[in-house]
């Protein structure tokens, strides 16, 4: 969608937001993820406080609560929270 793009274009020349493209997702502990680029598979740690998951067109709720994770919804958005 246009104003999508448009905000997530601004957020990016603000530095707000850091795409991070080809990277994959190794694990997730509590203060920081691990990511491996596809290139080189040089592996990246990132400090976090708070991940969110974006899985395809349906939320995975079922499937993410049966791995552990906690799911708050709030406002009609499902956030999930890694324990």
């Amino acid at each position: 969608k246009p104003k999508n793009r448009e905000k997530i274009t601004e957020a990016i020349e603000k530095q707000l937001l850091m795409p991070m493209f080809n990277t994959n997702l190794v694990r997730i502990e509590d203060d920081r993820v691990f990511l491996t680029t596809d290139k080189e598979g040089e592996e990246i740690t990132l400090k976090n406080d708070l991940v969110y998951i974006f899985a395809g067109g349906e939320l995975p709720t079922q499937f993410l609560q049966k791995a552990g994770v906690q799911i708050t919804k709030r406002f009609g958005y499902t956030m999930k929270k890694h324990k």
